[in-house]
């Protein structure tokens, strides 16, 4: 799928008569797309739990239909009336409601606001910063919020990470492996120990072991810092073993938004539940997050955690994605 003048390629979700959602590839005019002072040519998306939300039409994150999913994507300036950017520049985009609000990242076009996008990472590819993309980038931002809070590699104790084989689970792995810290993955598929084992994961946790309330409000220090990617009542079981000041960064809510827990692991361990929004982060903290990226992410597990597939399979990907069936993460080459 390619450019032309005038017109673009993009997967569109439609609601029909009966109020569900159709997601047909179609060829748009220009003049459809949003309001914004830059032209992007979309090189890749990548697919997240958002988008399989959006392209199953679930969770009333798309108020106004048609639209254009994908929640993020990099490719190369086309135009622009920004000062910041010119034709040719290389760029990517996470957050700001795109693929929610504003259309995505699921089309070989897009006009957007300039203040969203950042330059392409020194170091990195169109296709290495989409295999990145949302997850990766707000993985990043898990840890960072973390070592702002005191964590550090000479720790003792394992750093947990919940849905550790999920893409955002996956990167933080990776990441805190590397920057030194022994690293328990949780996951409840047992096929992907070995995987997450060879992403540098210390030890592997069973989720069922997790969901499992402790016997009374406070369990025995088990954890220095939590990544969790699942959210839900598991969230309120883990801080009870958390560390004395130690910090868990909630980035994820795949088990659902209830959180049940007292307040005892906040007074009696002084531990911080901090929640992690990659969708409005500051510019300079984005830039930031992105720079640790090319520096603590090993780029060579990044290869062997990422599958491609294209513009036309998100569909069918969307769904695996919803049943826990897409290991890693994948990238969207909407050229192909």
């Amino acid at each position: 799928m390619t450019n032309s003048a005038n017109q673009f390629t993009a997967l569109l979700l439609e609601e029909t008569s009966d109020q569900k959602i159709s997601a047909q590839i179609k060829t748009l005019d220009n003049s459809a797309l949003p309001e914004g002072d830059v032209t992007v040519a979309i090189r890749y998306s990548d697919l997240n739990y958002k988008d399989g939300l959006i392209v199953g039409g679930l969770g009333k994150l798309v108020r106004d239909y048609p639209h254009v999913p994908g929640i993020d994507f990099a490719g190369v300036v086309e135009s622009s009336d920004s000062p910041d950017y010119k034709p040719g520049d290389e760029v990517v985009l996470t957050g700001w409601r795109v693929g929610e609000r504003h259309w995505g990242g699921y089309a070989t076009r897009a006009r957007v606001k300039s203040d969203w996008l950042v330059p392409l990472p020194k170091g990195l590819t169109l296709e290495q910063a989409m295999a990145i993309g949302t997850a990766g980038f707000t993985a990043m931002l898990a840890v960072m919020a973390l070592e702002d809070h005191g964590l550090t590699p000479d720790t003792d104790k394992e750093v947990l990470v919940t849905g550790a084989a999920g893409g955002a689970g996956s990167i933080a792995t990776a990441i805190l492996a590397k920057l030194g810290y022994k690293v328990a993955a949780s996951t409840g598929r047992a096929e992907t120990h070995d995987y997450l084992k060879g992403l540098g994961a210390a030890s592997i946790v069973d989720r069922a072991e997790l969901a499992e309330p402790p016997r009374g409000p406070m369990a025995s220090e088990r954890w220095a810092g939590i990544v969790d990617n699942v959210g839900g009542e598991q969230l309120g079981h883990i801080l009870a073993s958390l560390a004395y000041w130690g910090s868990c960064a909630a980035i994820g809510n795949a088990g659902g938004i209830k959180f049940t827990a007292t307040v005892l692991p906040f007074i009696l361990r002084g531990v911080n539940l901090l929640g992690i929004d990659s969708n409005m982060c500051p510019k300079a903290r984005r830039l930031k997050a992105w720079d640790r990226l090319t520096r603590d992410l090993p780029l060579d597990k990044l290869a062997e955690i990422t599958a491609t597939a294209p513009l036309s399979q998100v569909p069918e990907h969307a769904g695996a994605i919803l049943k826990g069936r897409v290991r890693g993460r994948l990238v969207i080459d909407v050229s192909a």
